[in-house]
């Protein structure tokens, strides 16, 4: 695929990795490209970063039809960048677009954009410990007309941010608050479709939660309303006796590519993994019995972010004594490992620049 440059005439200084947030800071070019039906895509192109114009009556202002991703880049000790597992946030983003009726992008062309635009902006990506260069490739009908209907006009885009280190001061458990009000999403909805409207239907909850003094919900299915989903952004995991149990993908939890790599990794290692239903009273038996022996969060980001205390109709639950466990520590070493290049890639998920 030709893709046209055009260089950013005023770069900005790169910023100081000690200031480095999470996606505050923007580096100097964006990729861009269009699609027409009929037409397909076109137009591919890395510009400055500038401001989007788009219509008034564009359809995901409207209408919701917006899909997005979230990726990092990570230089290694010996200078280069290499990305973590790509093809797979590709293949994703791809089912989210079939979900919302937006067009797809092929693989082998979606892969060179990615690889293409971070070639670009590689000086960007910060060494610091624990630092990385954070990708939001997203996509958003914009038809210039009211009504619901299919998308005609579509345009996808990459973002780039220097990223800081998500635990400047250690690896906290966090606390969390199981959600038996609202739901996020539901069987043969957008669940497993990575699209705004599913963050922003969390937003309540969320709010409700932070004022209670927890980090995030731990979210029950739609429809019985007792299965145990996902963790705010993040998929979730528990280590129960010795069974590894993450909720079965049933349409409405996101397939987090983190999550698939804590799969493969466990069950290379010998461990016990089930992807099943569980319901919360299965895991509210296993924290009074003491049997539930640790708990996390897994996603991009955070790569693990470990459970220190559940709260389920305001009986609140202990976590391996609100420490992070043994086995969440390992997972979060060797995930990291691989991402920066400190260990050996066994798997073949990096891809080097």
């Amino acid at each position: 695929m030709e893709i046209r440059f055009e260089k950013n005439p005023n770069p900005a200084k790169k910023p100081d990795p000690a200031s480095l947030g999470f996606g505050k800071i923007f580096t100097d070019h964006m990729f861009m490209m269009d699609y027409t039906a009929g037409e397909g895509w076109h137009d591919a192109r890395i510009v400055p970063f500038s401001n989007l114009s788009i219509h008034p009556a564009c359809t995901a202002l409207h209408y919701g039809s917006e899909i997005f991703e979230g990726l990092k880049a990570y230089r290694r000790a010996d200078g280069k960048v290499q990305l973590f597992r790509p093809i797979e946030n590709i293949r994703r983003m791809n089912r989210s677009a079939e979900r919302l009726c937006l067009p797809e992008i092929p693989e082998e062309d979606a892969l060179d954009i990615l690889l293409t635009f971070v070639r670009t902006e590689e000086d960007w990506t910060p060494s610091a410990p624990g630092t990385s260069l954070y990708l939001r490739p997203f996509m958003f009908g914009n038809d210039e007309t009211l009504g619901v209907h299919s998308v005609n006009h579509a345009t996808f885009l990459i973002i780039a941010s220097p990223v800081g280190s998500y635990y400047k001061e250690g690896i906290n458990p966090v606390k969390i608050m199981i959600e038996d009000e609202d739901v996020r999403a539901v069987r043969g909805g957008t669940g497993y479709a990575k699209c705004g409207g599913n963050y922003a239907a969390s937003n309540r909850a969320g709010h409700r939660a932070e004022t209670r003094g927890y980090s995030q919900v731990l979210w029950l299915d739609g429809v019985e309303r007792k299965y145990i989903e996902e963790v705010g952004a993040m998929n979730v995991m528990f280590k129960i006796g010795d069974e590894v149990v993450t909720p079965k993908l049933t349409g409405s939890i996101l397939p987090g590519i983190t999550r698939k790599s804590i799969i493969e990794l466990l069950t290379k290692e010998g461990y016990k993994v089930s992807e099943r239903l569980l319901s919360v009273d299965e895991l509210a038996k296993s924290m009074e019995d003491g049997t539930l022996v640790e708990a996390w969060g897994c996603g991009t980001a955070a790569v693990v972010s470990p459970i220190g205390e559940l709260c389920y109709r305001d009986h609140k639950y202990t976590v391996n004594g609100g420490k992070i466990g043994e086995l969440t520590q390992h997972l979060y070493d060797t995930l990291t490992g691989i991402q920066w290049g400190k260990i050996p890639d066994e798997f073949g998920w990096t891809v080097k620049l």
